[in-house]
């Protein structure tokens, strides 16, 4: 049996995040709205109207091309991509194709193995989206809400290798997009659509195979399932000696199957020509400088920061700097507290993060801010509240506004440490335990635990832990 390698290409169309269309003011998002309720004559491709380019579409997608290492064009120009479809009312799509927003460009995947994959982008450009068709009691139903939606389409070199690493770069893809604010990159509302080329070719060979597209798959899961199912269709193929075909395949997610939808079209099929009614987009030195100059600092750069500069672990930072928003909250915390960023990590990681998840916020969403946590770890470290204690203080913070030490004092959370009243306490659990007392003077001195225990009972865990065990071994010896 041969060895054969798998060669995969991705293309992805990434839904910008601004408020309005990119050639006319209805908006951008029509997520759960009713079908053709957002468009307008010039999204809907009525005779006559007129495309006004939405600025900030440029400034997005320029955005984007800096983030991938691409060089920003400062002149660009938008195309005329011809094909009949019913979900495309004008019978053609303004794209970029001759002269796109980005040249270039290209990302290192993080890999399993830990190792990295280096992938080319090819093709990176602005465009129009389409409709939305569905199937219906034997019917194609039109939705045209969609029709004018700003996107990036990005297209990679062949360059990956495997499903897994499909599924890593569109990981990666939707890190970086909501990192620099240019999508939400939700698949599920398909912020973030992905088809993917798969060919595959003797091992050692430098001839691409022939190829199929998968379309229509809406998580990175699928993706990675697709991809595997169409690979091993064409090796099993090919080992029977059969030829592949250039098709166009349908992922359906409900079974787990591809089924072809029509040959795959060539660029020359799409009749390219220049859009006719849009002027050349053109940004000036400043406003490239600028877009460059505003980028921040990178996931995996900040990922190597904090394991350099905070000494975590590998995973403690790849976790918190799964979004901005949270890396920049761990960042100012540890500012704040002042004391060993691992503690920071452990309580975040731990317990903010449940929070979040409760209240379905992200961590720019809470009320409870860093200087919040960093108080309440603080006094944890002073011994002013229990560990258990604090925990209960996050929500008590977020879900009032109050500050963590009035909240304390309003509700006597604090621990005590009254020298007379934990003496006391704690001679009343020795006179009613005189057989673990005789345990523990007989050598049993892991009896002190259990002696605390009785005590933060007695005192509704508020007994001073410390004060507290001093207490006990001077009254047990």
């Amino acid at each position: 049996m041969n060895d054969y390698e798998i060669v995969i290409g991705l293309e992805t169309h990434i839904e910008l995040n601004t408020k309005t269309k990119i050639f006319c003011a209805c908006k951008a998002s029509s997520w759960n709205e009713a079908p053709n309720t957002n468009i307008c004559p010039v999204c809907a491709g009525l005779p006559g109207v007129l495309p006004v380019l939405n600025r900030e579409v440029v400034f997005k997608g320029a955005r984007l091309a800096a983030a991938m290492h691409a060089e920003i064009n400062p002149r660009s120009v938008f195309d005329r991509k011809n094909y009949f479809y019913p979900d495309l009312p004008k019978g053609y799509q303004i794209t970029q194709f001759y002269e796109p927003i980005g040249k270039g460009g290209y990302v290192d995947l993080e890999l399993a193995d830990g190792g990295t994959r280096h992938v080319r982008i090819n093709r990176l450009h602005l465009e129009e989206d389409a409709g939305k068709t569905k199937l219906e009691a034997g019917m194609r139903l039109l939705d045209y809400n969609r029709c004018g939606v700003p996107l990036v389409e990005m297209v990679t070199e062949p360059d990956l290798r495997s499903a897994d690493e499909a599924a890593q770069y569109l990981t990666q893809l939707r890190q970086l997009l909501r990192w620099i604010g240019v999508s939400e990159a939700d698949m599920e509302k398909g912020h973030l659509r992905c088809d993917a080329n798969v060919s595959v070719r003797l091992a050692g060979s430098e001839k691409l195979g022939t190829k199929t597209e998968i379309k229509n798959v809406n998580s990175i899961d699928s993706v990675r399932q697709a991809i595997n199912i169409e690979a091993k269709r064409q090796i099993e193929a090919l080992e029977a000696g059969k030829k592949i075909e250039s098709f166009t395949l349908d992922w359906d997610a409900d079974t787990g199957k591809l089924r072809k939808m029509r040959s795959k079209e060539t660029e020359a099929d799409y009749r390219y020509f220049g859009e006719p009614d849009l002027l050349p987009v053109i940004l000036t030195e400043a406003e490239v400088q600028g877009i460059l100059t505003a980028l921040p600092e990178m996931p995996l750069a900040r990922k190597a920061r904090f394991v350099s500069e905070y000494r975590l672990s590998a995973y403690d930072a790849d976790i918190l700097t799964s979004e901005r928003n949270l890396s920049d909250y761990f960042e100012e915390t540890v500012k704040t507290y002042g004391g060993e960023a691992k503690t920071v990590s452990n309580w975040i990681m731990n317990d903010l993060m449940r929070l979040m998840n409760s209240q379905g916020k992200d961590a720019s969403g809470l009320l409870l801010r860093p200087q919040d946590l960093a108080e309440i770890i603080k006094l944890v470290d002073a011994g002013k509240v229990n560990v258990a204690t604090a925990k209960t203080l996050l929500e008590k913070v977020e879900t009032s506004g109050k500050k963590a030490a009035e909240i304390v004092t309003s509700e006597g959370l604090g621990l005590v440490s009254d020298e007379g009243l934990l003496r006391q306490k704690i001679e009343e659990v020795l006179a009613e335990a005189p057989g673990e007392v005789a345990a523990f003077k007989a050598g049993k001195e892991s009896l002190v635990g259990w002696f605390l225990g009785q005590v933060m009972r007695k005192m509704g865990g508020k007994a001073d832990p410390k004060r507290s065990r001093e207490i006990l071994l001077e009254l047990l010896k």
